[in-house]
């Protein structure tokens, strides 16, 4: 059997769970059809729970129709973008789909964006309008962005009205013709959305941008049917979720595809019950989850790591859980391990991209396996090739990991080189080049090693800033830990360790004792030249120490 063969066999699929099909079938919809449809089963059931206040599936549609009949009537039309700069609120929730009811494209930003980045992100994906909360709008009005309208919502709009009087005073700001206020255009407007046609398949939905960790960030193009796929695959690999029945926490952010897809839509479309957080606020979350006996947790490697170790971390019945999932980066076997100590529950790690409209692999929940991100799901096809010759690998050999299947994206925005380079046709197949080295088992599990930008070259030799980071995290001192390439004209790059200790390790841990330590866990090679102390890291939006921000130091 040739090495394509090996992949296209789907070794696999012999570990699925029980109940969970090799393929699904793919509705033909829109997204705003199917978030009508789970609306119409249970309209009286509890939508969103926002710090009290409850919110049902019939207001939550009545919401975005009120919205969709008002952008309409603003102008807004098939095919435009509008951005949505929010925080996790019923806010974005009522904005991402009465955009989608016009045949318009959403493009999230990042709440934490500078003006210059929200810029970028407005001029790039040629936003005609944007959605914002008004605590943001500042940086939108320094960005200079030419929009035709703006329209602002402040968080306390859908508070209880306790925390209405608690909570910050909105900023002034001034009156203009193109600038309207969400509850006044829900007040003045009917619940009739436009008729607006959509063609699943070639229309954009979302448009996503990638956190720019080479170049400029670059607008993924979403399709609707890309998306109902994504949520076609991620029902078919937990069959154990009930319609209407399932509790979900959302704290994860809706910008990030993770947030929006996994949470916000898988959630919804499913007749979930979203306990909604503005922030990951530790302790809010786990009273939350006593209190409104939540049934899946979705969190991110960070949390878990902190988690394990917090105070109240007990005062959850972790073992209730039908699912507690990491996702967005490698969750390190010793967090894992923690973890399973603590709360007596283990934790499901999988694996996606904004490309693949979040989940393309997870481990199976009654045979997960610790360092790997598990299998594809249903309809996802998965192979590894040499990242240089474009020639597939055996299995059991490391190389890029390449994808394909429905809820994999049409292409880059504005990009049509970018898309080329990164597609490939092989064996009938058009396959995704990911960008992350991994390698597939003989079970067919992937394993992560690396992002290809991230391997270190030093003598002539590969490492994988993974391997080191593992080892350091297994140190009992170490709290968190950064490694990159330093340039060096003698030998390529030096392997450089940026760490931060537990409180009471600092000042106590030397530099030689970190080098010691790995010498004796490491091939020679592989041990860190140089050693820094710092008190943070740099992070990603979702948590994910910056490499990026650390190579960009140097």
């Amino acid at each position: 059997m040739d090495a394509l063969a090996q992949y296209l066999a789907k070794p696999w699929l012999r570990h699925y769970q029980k109940g969970v099909p090799a393929t699904v079938e793919v509705p033909l919809k829109s997204v705003p059809q199917a978030f009508d449809e789970a609306c119409a089963r249970d309209p009286g059931r509890r939508a969103v729970v926002f710090y009290g206040r409850e919110i049902t599936y019939r207001e939550l549609r009545e919401a975005t129709d009120r919205l969709a009949h008002a952008l309409a009537e603003l102008g807004l039309k098939k095919g435009d973008r509008v951005a949505l700069f929010l925080l996790n609120s019923p806010q974005f929730i009522i904005a991402y789909f009465a955009v989608l009811k016009c045949g318009a494209t959403v493009t999230p930003i990042s709440p934490v964006y500078t003006s210059h980045e929200v810029r970028y992100q407005l001029a790039d994906s040629g936003a005609r309008a944007v959605i914002c909360q008004d605590i943001l709008w500042e940086k939108v009005a320094k960005s200079g962005a030419a929009l035709d309208f703006t329209v602002l919502t402040n968080v306390n709009e859908y508070l209880p009205a306790l925390r209405r009087l608690l909570g910050k005073k909105a900023p002034a700001i001034p009156a203009a013709p193109d600038r309207h206020w969400l509850q006044d255009l829900l007040r003045a407007h009917p619940p009739q959305p436009p008729a607006a046609p959509i063609d699943p398949k070639t229309d954009i939905a979302v448009l996503p941008y990638t956190g720019g960790t080479t170049g400029h960030p670059k607008g993924v193009m979403l399709t609707h049917y890309n998306l109902i796929a994504a949520q076609a695959a991620s029902q078919a690999a937990f069959p154990a979720f009930e319609f209407g029945k399932e509790v979900v926490l959302a704290f994860l952010p809706f910008f990030h595809i993770y947030g929006q897809v996994v949470i916000m839509l898988g959630g919804l479309t499913q007749g979930s019950l979203l306990v909604l957080f503005t922030n990951p606020d530790t302790e809010a979350i786990l009273a939350a989850m006593e209190r409104y006996q939540a049934t899946v947790f979705y969190g991110v490697p960070t949390l878990y790591e902190y988690l394990k170790d917090h105070k109240d971390t007990n005062k959850a019945d972790w073992k209730r859980l039908k699912l507690v999932l990491s996702g967005a980066d490698t969750l390190h076997e010793s967090t894992m391990k923690g973890w399973a100590k603590r709360t007596g529950s283990n934790i499901i790690e999988g694996y996606g991209l904004s490309e693949t409209c979040s989940a393309s692999h997870v481990n199976p929940l009654d045979r997960p396996k610790a360092g790997s991100f598990g299998c594809p799901v249903p309809n996802m096809l998965a192979a590894v090739l040499n990242p240089e010759t474009r020639t597939f690998v055996p299995q059991g050999e490391t190389g890029e990991l390449v994808l394909a299947g429905p809820n994999v994206m049409l292409g880059y925005w504005g990009k049509p080189e970018e898309t080329a380079r990164t597609f490939i046709e092989a064996g009938g197949v058009r396959w995704m080049l990911t960008g992350d080295i991994v390698r597939m088992d003989e079970e067919g599990y992937f394993h992560f090693y690396d992002r290809s930008k991230d391997l270190i070259k030093y003598k002539g030799y590969s490492i994988f800033a993974k391997d080191v980071e593992d080892v350091l995290y297994g140190h009992p001192q170490v709290k968190a830990a950064g490694v990159i390439g330093v340039p060096d004209p003698a030998v390529g790059q030096l392997i450089k360790a940026i760490v931060v200790l537990q409180g009471d390790a600092r000042g106590k841990l030397s530099e030689d004792q970190i080098k010691v330590y790995c010498r004796e866990r490491l091939a020679e090679y592989k041990v860190p030249h140089l050693v820094e102390f710092r008190g943070e890291l740099p992070k990603t939006d979702v948590g994910k120490v910056s490499r990026r921000e650390l190579r960009e130091e140097h």
